[in-house]
């Protein structure tokens, strides 16, 4: 694989989030989304969810609120088991930073989670790496970027843009997938 032309062709593949279609078939509406956040990050995760419905989308939300504190090494087990059990089938996940509930989440079978802090790396995390689970910072991200780096995520699928590496990418995620250890 040549990295360099691998590096232009996802750089091609960056879009305004303007340009992002809101959820489109049946399937995608229906998609359930778990969303959990910690003390820190309850505000980006109430606007995220509010997003996400009104973009059609059932959200559930096993965190923090503003009544509960829940710590992130308790919410990112619950969102994963969410996930393990097909009961959703992506997640977001809010911490101060985006690393603590990356690490823990990260700790689950089935579970792909990628740190991002762009909409570049969001859309980056589905094409590339299949990630089921994207994490973000409230003291990093602010709301409006927060919402153009989930629209950019839910609208990607794997290997879009980069065809001429998926069967690289496809590859990669098994070997990856296969490490998996956690519960």
């Amino acid at each position: 694989m040549n990295r360099r032309t691998f590096v232009k062709s996802s750089l091609g593949i960056a879009i305004l989030a303007s340009q992002l279609p809101y959820a489109n078939t049946e399937e995608e509406k229906k998609m359930n989304i778990v969303v959990a956040a910690d003390p820190f990050a309850v505000e980006l995760k109430d606007a995220i969810k509010e997003h996400l419905e009104k973009k059609g989308y059932a959200v559930s939300d096993v965190g923090a609120t503003k009544e509960s504190e829940i710590p992130y090494y308790d919410a990112a087990p619950a969102a994963a088991a969410l996930i393990q059990s097909g009961k959703a089938k992506r997640g977001i996940l809010f911490c101060g930073t985006g690393a603590g509930m990356c690490i823990v989440a990260n700790k689950f079978n089935g579970v792909q989670a990628v740190c991002v802090e762009s909409v570049f790396a969001a859309k980056m995390a589905r094409a590339i790496n299949d990630a089921n689970v994207i994490t973000m910072g409230a003291m990093i991200v602010a709301p409006w970027m927060a919402k153009a780096m989930v629209d950019a995520w839910l609208d990607t699928k794997h290997t879009e843009g980069l065809e001429e590496f998926a069967d690289f990418l496809k590859d990669a995620c098994c070997k990856v997938n296969a490490m998996d250890t956690g519960r």
